[in-house]
């Protein structure tokens, strides 16, 4: 008889909205629900697979929570798992550790939280022995590996590790109980179901080593189809790996090249296609994507100008695509370069521009107040949603960049449909 679970980790139940751009209200309730949508379809698959195990690798939770709303909520969630005679094995990540709830809440008895000195329990399923091992984390870091805690693995039994870890570290998460890869796969364990870095891996080796990435993306910057993990061992202990989606609201980036279109219903008709496109590839019951408008393109301008009434136009164009939305429009476009008329006559607003890009914007003064607006900005939010501006000087400052080049191509933009006397 096989033995079956689901692994996941990374749900930050619960999880404050993250981005800035959600001002539509609705969609704004739509991601703040997700997250307890994610585990509720992961229950929902635990059910409909009739597993053995849901294993939980750690941030259930995301930090110092103290509703009991999500108490309930996550208790009602477990006992559905309970009443299926289905265990939950789940060890508590670094947001774990800092939250209230965790200390609080009754949960059934089939669920099983580690400590954080290490423990192993062992399950006879069928033909097969199994343990399962796990190690909470105690405190909100964890410098060191935690691997010499693990006990070792048994003989003629299916050795399954749960731990919450950075590996040898990922771009935009801080180190966590990092440990190189091939040491889990030399410790001896069948299967390791890791948690902490929010980006699915299969790390190839001797052993299976899974992150499974998070279930439910929060923001832009967790872009991507998110799923779990199912997990079949045969009584010849063979492991199959199957990837389920699990996304209730998927965000992606939609590139747009707009070089071609010369009219405004030829940029919207464009942008609806590509629109069309990516949502017909996407699994989850919620599109949300971000609009990334690149191209020289005579238009250029208007697109600036009139940035709401471009987004309120596609709003009206996807309201009969299935639960579409477009949270941002970001803009690259530039005008096409123009060969200036032999008249004698020079003109003033590509004059201006030349002088914009290549004195005005760039001057110190100017420089040094948008450095200051932006790392204004990026203090006043939390420690995971200031990626934006860059791992090192060198991003922040192509950030400023970025910026002001973008400043000037909008000055320029609505000078130059002002004196074509454009409405």
């Amino acid at each position: 008889m096989p033995f079956r679970f689901v692994h996941t980790a990374d749900i930050h139940l619960d999880s404050p909205l993250r981005s800035l751009s959600l001002r539509n209200p609705d969609l704004a309730a739509l991601i703040g629900d997700a997250t307890r949508q994610a585990l509720a379809s992961i229950v929902d698959l635990c059910l409909d697979e009739q597993v053995d195990a849901l294993i939980i690798a750690g941030d259930l939770y995301d930090g110092d929570q103290t509703s009991m709303k999500t108490a309930r909520f996550l208790a009602s969630q477990m006992e559905r798992l309970h009443q299926a005679g289905i265990a939950v094995y789940k060890i508590r990540g670094n947001h774990d550790a800092l939250s209230k709830i965790t200390d609080q809440l009754m949960l059934p008895p089939s669920v099983k939280v580690f400590n954080g000195r290490g423990e192993t329990v062992d399950v006879r399923h069928g033909n097969l022995d199994v343990a399962v091992h796990g190690i909470s984390f105690k405190q909100a870091h964890a410098p060191e590996s935690l691997l010499s805690k693990y006990r070792r693995p048994a003989p003629d039994t299916v050795n399954i590790g749960i731990m919450h870890t950075s590996l040898a570290g990922a771009p935009g998460h801080d180190l966590y109980a990092p440990i190189p890869v091939a040491d889990l796969h030399d410790w001896g364990f069948d299967y390791w179901a890791l948690g902490h870095i929010h980006t699915r891996s299969q790390h190839a080796g001797d052993r299976t080593v899974i992150m499974p990435g998070m279930p439910q993306g929060r923001d832009i910057n967790e872009a991507g189809e998110k799923t779990v993990t199912l997990v079949t061992i045969g009584d010849d202990k063979s492991i199959t790996v199957e990837e389920r989606p699990t996304s209730i609201a998927q965000f992606e980036r939609i590139s747009v090249d707009l070089s071609s279109a010369t009219d405004w219903r030829a940029a919207i008709e464009q942008i609806e296609q590509a629109v069309a496109a990516v949502r017909d590839t996407t699994r989850a019951d919620h599109l949300v994507g971000r609009l990334m408008l690149s191209g020289q393109t005579p238009l250029s301008w208007a697109l600036r100008r009139d940035r709401d009434l471009l987004m309120t136009e596609i709003e009206q164009r996807i309201e009969g695509m299935n639960k579409t939305w477009i949270e941002k429009i970001e803009l690259a476009t530039s005008a096409p370069s123009a060969t200036a008329p032999v008249t004698g006559t020079a003109d003033p607003v590509a004059e201006l521009g030349a002088l914009m890009k290549t004195d005005i914007m760039h001057q110190d003064a100017v420089r040094e107040d948008i450095r200051n607006l932006v790392t204004e900005l990026r203090d006043d939010l939390p420690a995971e949603a200031r990626s934006f501006s860059g791992k090192d000087e060198q991003e922040f400052e192509a950030l400023i960049d970025r910026l002001l080049a973008d400043g000037s191509e909008d000055i320029l933009a609505r000078l130059r449909l002002a004196g074509m006397g454009a409405d």
